[in-house]
């Protein structure tokens, strides 16, 4: 099985048109994921097997007039056929990259105290400071 982790650009839309159950949260739609690839410091990796996708890696870089530029990993999601085969590690290798391309001197990434195969990922990581914080996090619905 070839597994290709490409970064997708504006006008790459087309590539997650195919892809596998529970790479995303909820179905893609074209005109959403082409304002994100098309706005500033958003990116996104994609795992492609067979012409379709089976993971995903989404991150913002946040820049700060006070603090180093982070990045900011929003989501990372493979197939379940897929996963524990190294994909997510790659995506998150790549992002990091990104991250340094760009400028950051940090990334973090959350996720529920109880998604023992996410927090696996991240605590495997070599990254010096690379530790589970204590978190409290807010959501607000800005729309009914």
């Amino acid at each position: 099985m070839g597994v290709e982790i490409r970064r997708l650009h504006p006008g790459d839309d087309a590539l997650v048109m195919r892809v596998a159950d529970d790479v995303f949260d909820e179905p893609v739609r074209p005109a959403r994921l082409a304002a994100y690839l098309a706005a500033p410091g958003h990116f996104m990796i994609v795992a492609i097997v067979d012409q379709t996708v089976v993971g995903q890696c989404a991150a913002v870089v946040h820049r700060h007039p006070d603090k180093v530029s982070e990045l900011y990993i929003d989501e990372i999601g493979v197939a379940p056929p897929f996963q524990r085969q190294g994909i997510a590690r790659k995506m998150l290798d790549a992002m990091f990259e990104i991250g340094r391309a760009e400028g950051c001197e940090e990334a973090w990434v959350g996720t529920e105290p109880d998604n023992r195969p996410a927090r696996a990922l991240y605590e495997a990581r070599k990254e010096p400071h690379g530790k589970a914080e204590d978190f409290v996090m807010y959501v607000y619905r800005l729309r009914d």
